[in-house]
């Protein structure tokens, strides 16, 4: 039965952005709804222009909550829930804006309180602009901290992005790099580790095959250039190895990614942000997904920002939405399954 699939909440992002445009060019895929229960929520005004822009008309079943996605006996055509979170008078395409921030986070919040009552199983949300939302009311340094209280997580969480097959985690994230070696620690090397080598699973790799970065150059070279390798990184990884993971490492980051490039790896453990956001950007930006890991329900994104430069042109490519869209419909199939058993 299509009710059987699992449901997948779509946000628009952003308003300024081109969020709604990726979303319209997203759902106008035919095989968008086949394994997917899709319920897109978000103001109509906003949904209508982001058809408009992309160049879609895409027919949408309307219902009155995320609450009544789950039973739908067709779920050919998307699901719209329809809310009142900005006026299109308080948006100016292009521009950061405390209510396009306000919308955004009120949206984000309905979505997990749907997916935590069990009414959905995955959220993917277009981009959104931490600044926008700061100034719209955001309390932690970026969204993930803020889904994490308002989920409850006490344990360890952090953000993987992915391309393709390949996916990275990373030991510390949006702090200023000279704090970055303060945030290395045996524990924390190994919650990172566990934590992307748990979600691969849940995106179903049955068996992943994980790397560790190094911290400095050349690995430290034996100690002459660090010792952050020897004295946590290594004891790190054997620690790992010893409860039966199969993780290696660590390597010198300026060349495990060509290791991951020809397939042996599937997911980089890296030290800090840049060390794999850089390399997962050049080998493919326009491709890329932040998947929020660590937290009890799914939550995937386009790795690319809000692109106010291009906002309301029509040249937004949707294939990194379209790549979050996927995981989310994966790691929603996963968490479905769980909650069955």
């Amino acid at each position: 039965m299509h009710n059987s699939l699992p449901v997948v909440a779509l946000t628009l992002g952003d308003p300024a952005g081109i969020g709604a445009e990726l979303i319209a060019r997203l759902l106008s895929r035919p095989e968008a709804t086949r394994h997917t229960n899709v319920v897109l929520i978000g103001d109509p005004w906003l949904w209508a222009w982001g058809q408009q822009v992309a160049g879609v008309v895409v027919a949408t079943d309307p219902i009155n909550s995320l609450a009544d996605a789950r039973n739908r006996a067709d779920t050919t055509r998307p699901a719209f829930v329809a809310v009142d979170s900005i006026t299109q008078a308080d948006v100016t395409v292009g521009q950061v804006g405390a209510a396009g921030g306000r919308s955004v986070l009120r949206v984000l919040d309905t979505c997990m309180d749907a997916t935590l009552a069990g009414a959905v199983d995955a959220i993917c949300f277009a981009p959104l602009n931490k600044q926008a939302m700061k100034i719209g009311g955001l309390q932690h340094e970026d969204e993930l901290h803020h889904f994490a209280e308002h989920l409850g997580v006490t344990g360890y969480f952090c953000e993987f992005n992915t391309l393709g097959g390949l996916w990275t985690s990373r030991v510390s994230s949006h702090i200023p790099l000279k704090d970055a070696a303060s945030y290395l620690s045996v524990e924390r090397i190994q919650s990172a580790t566990r934590l992307i080598h748990q979600s691969l699973q849940s995106a179903g790799v049955a068996q992943p095959r994980v790397a560790v970065a190094a911290f400095n150059p050349h690995g430290g070279d034996g100690g002459v250039c660090g010792r952050e390798e020897i004295d946590v990184i290594a004891p790190a990884v054997a620690g790992l190895n010893a409860e039966g993971l199969r993780i290696d490492g660590p390597f010198p980051a300026d060349t495990i990614f060509l290791k991951a490039r020809d397939g042996q790896y599937d997911a980089i453990v890296t030290m800090y942000h840049d060390q794999g956001q850089i390399a997962i950007k050049l080998m493919g930006f326009s491709k890329g997904v932040t998947v929020q890991g660590g937290l009890p329900i799914p939550i995937t994104t386009p790795a690319h920002g809000t692109a106010y430069d291009i906002a309301g042109q029509g040249r937004a490519s949707d294939e990194a939405t379209w790549q979050a869209f996927q995981i989310a419909t994966r790691m929603g199939r996963s968490l479905q399954q769980q909650r069955a058993a």
